[in-house]
């Protein structure tokens, strides 16, 4: 099982902040370094403030050496696909070729409507997304010197030269979802990578399976990886467990009856071994203090070792 930390800094974090943890993470061993993209906290004031996705991804790209770099996921309402193409490439240049594109529908309407962000009803925002995902494939694959075009219902793209290109080819995209239909197909059209998020590990196996038969439905035999994404709150004791479901303003019990990674490290270890065994080969760890550099260091000393 492979180990990434996923943030979400919309509820208080600056780049600094996500600087020492993504340089902690990476120094830890762990897999990768993702965040959210969102504009607007969930609960509390969000001081002090939010921080954009790519503009982050950036940042760490050339202030971190090895860790894998992503977001879970971009939002699709944020960015029209070709400027996010640039975007996406660059940061990839950036890092070496580190970069895992996460790309979705959006969903939080109140971010949308506090920055002046048009949110679509679901079903134009899932058929946006599906062309943004042709496009921006498209753009990558596009060979150097040749040109791109689309011409879709909500996007056209004409003689488009299809640059910057990506270090890494192809470069990994990440779907996730819990949508029996639409994202299933997306997935295995399009993703390396399959995320089950915040799913009990008995549904997210039942996601997996439906991203098989879709693939099966498609004609894929290659199988996107499958990972899931799981809240975080391990300890040494169950004092050092209280202390930290205490900061983050959650409930022990509530977080380990949805699927969180939650208690000792000896219950940490066991319940990450139900996702393995759920399928998954990845785990998002939602790290939600960001000050707690010793519970990222936690992880990879005292659990990581007992993963097969």
């Amino acid at each position: 099982m492979r180990l990434v930390i996923f943030t979400e800094p919309q509820q208080g974090a600056s780049y600094n902040d996500l600087l020492k943890v993504a340089q902690t993470a990476e120094a830890a061993g762990y897999d990768g370094f993702f965040r959210s993209d969102h504009y607007l906290t969930m609960g509390g004031d969000g001081l002090p403030g939010p921080t954009d996705a790519w503009v982050t991804l950036a940042g760490l790209a050339v202030q971190t050496s090895s860790i894998r770099l992503g977001t879970l996921v971009t939002s699709g309402t944020f960015r029209y696909p070709g400027p996010l193409a640039v975007s996406v490439a660059q940061v990839d240049q950036m890092s070496g070729g580190r970069v895992e594109f996460g790309l979705g529908a959006g969903w939080f309407e109140s971010e949308h409507t506090a920055y002046g962000i048009p949110f679509p009803p679901t079903g134009e925002r899932f058929d946006r997304l599906e062309e943004q995902l042709e496009i921006i494939d498209g753009l990558f694959r596009t060979p150097a010197g040749e040109t791109y075009s689309f011409d879709g219902k909500h996007y056209q793209i004409v003689d488009s030269p299809a640059l910057p290109k990506p270090v890494q080819t192809p470069l990994p995209f990440i779907i996730g979802g819990k949508g029996a239909k639409r994202t299933p197909a997306l997935a295995a059209k399009y993703a390396a990578e399959f995320n089950a998020p915040f799913a009990k590990q008995a549904d997210a196996a039942k996601l997996f399976q439906g991203v098989r038969d879709a693939c099966s439905m498609a004609g894929r035999t290659d199988l996107p990886v499958f990972s899931a994404a799981a809240v975080l709150c391990v300890g040494r004791d169950d004092a050092e467990v209280q202390r930290r479901a205490a900061k983050i303003g959650r409930e022990v019990e509530e977080m380990r009856e949805n699927g969180g990674i939650v208690g000792t490290v000896s219950q940490a270890v066991e319940a990450i071994g139900a996702y393995a065994e759920a399928g998954a080969e990845r785990l998002f760890l939602q790290t939600l203090d960001l000050s707690d550099l010793d519970h990222v260091e936690l992880i990879a000393s005292e659990v990581a070792p007992q993963l097969s």
